[in-house]
């Protein structure tokens, strides 16, 4: 008997295997700041070990599983699997073995997903609850509508217990999905700023509480901090104070562009995972404007290919609220891996379904 494994397969399971191989090895070639997060899991130096907060509950994870006392050669060879299975069951489109800039990007993201994947992280639990809403949408179980609730109430449930900003995400992604409704030229462009708009508006009702606006109290305090550190060379720094609310307002737009176009990256020509970064956001982000573009002008029939995408442009608007560099946008982006990966295939999805 043959056993027979069709391309598409072949290539997955040779990422795989060569990027397994990339996590397992990571570790002793990584520079010290790629492990800053990891020793608070670790070590857990300020008892921060709780139920609430990203943190906390990653501290608790690790300790309950007792992956924090293995060596992290073996940690990666646990973590990173489960990471490729869970996208394996997602699925695998049928021209995954052809090279096409979409494959490409994937491609890149496996790598990426591996380095982060070689250590106790917090983007390995983010991965794997993000991972349910993929499987949402593919079920048969539920009717388009419970879909996009139970989407919406799982990412507020997530906020609410481990990442406090992605509770922005599902109402960004409302307002945008009402504003696509208004007759006007060019909505994908507007559909996006309206989203931005709303991010603004939600930071500055929080300065009015708070007497800080969001990016002001996370994004520009810590780079503050950081300021002169060569380890982060590539902070997001609003060009303006983010004290003001027109200050905050050029901020949350400047930091948007800054993660998602991040064209300024290339003036860091000496640091060549910098450039690489740069290159493989810009051109994912054209592929979701793109997406997103089509699926505005065929919205009657494709509403659940229409809220992904609001879901991963919400995200994106998010991050330029809150991400201090480049280093960390792109950590954190694969915690929401699951989604990026089933939205850029979602034409393939979408006919298994």
């Amino acid at each position: 008997m043959v056993f027979k494994i069709k391309k598409n397969n072949a290539v997955f399971l040779l990422l795989f295997s060569i990027n397994l191989m990339v996590s397992i090895v990571a570790y002793f070639i990584l520079p010290a700041k790629f492990f800053s997060d990891t020793k608070i899991i670790i070590l857990d130096k300020y008892h921060e070990i709780g139920y609430i907060g990203s943190y906390p509950l990653s501290i608790l994870f690790y300790k309950i599983t007792f992956l924090k006392y293995l060596p992290f050669p073996i940690i990666a060879l646990i973590q990173y699997p489960i990471l490729i299975y869970i996208l394996y069951k997602i699925g695998v489109p049928n021209n995954f073995h052809k090279i096409t800039v979409k494959n490409i990007i994937v491609y890149i993201g496996f790598f990426i997903l591996a380095i982060f994947a070689s250590m106790p992280s917090k983007e390995f639990i983010n991965f794997v609850f993000m991972a349910i809403i993929p499987f949402i949408f593919k079920s048969e179980k539920y009717s388009n509508q419970k879909k996009i609730i139970l989407s919406v109430f799982l990412m507020l449930f997530f906020g609410a217990i481990f990442r406090p900003y992605y509770i922005f995400i599902p109402i960004i992604s409302i307002a945008m999905m009402l504003f696509s409704k208004i007759k006007i030229e060019n909505k994908t462009i507007s559909t996006v700023t309206y989203g931005l708009l709303i991010a603004v508006f939600m930071s500055l009702s929080y300065g009015v509480i708070t007497h800080k606006h969001l990016s002001e109290s996370s994004r520009e305090i810590l780079n503050k901090e950081r300021a002169g550190d060569n380890a982060h060379n590539s902070m997001i720094v609003s060009p303006v104070s983010t004290a003001t609310w027109y200050g905050e307002s050029i901020g949350v737009i400047y930091g948007f562009f800054a993660v998602n176009v991040p064209i300024e990256g290339i003036k860091h020509f000496l640091s060549p995972q910098i450039l690489a970064f740069v290159l493989w956001q810009l051109i994912m982000f054209y592929i979701f404007l793109v997406r997103l573009s089509w699926s505005l002008k065929h919205k009657n029939e494709n509403q659940l290919e229409l809220w992904l995408l609001c879901f991963v442009f919400s995200y994106f608007i998010v991050q330029g609220i809150f991400e201090p560099d480049l280093g960390s946008a792109v950590r954190h982006k694969m915690g929401f891996l699951p989604l990026i990966y089933f939205a850029l295939y979602y034409d393939y999805f979408r006919k298994k379904v």
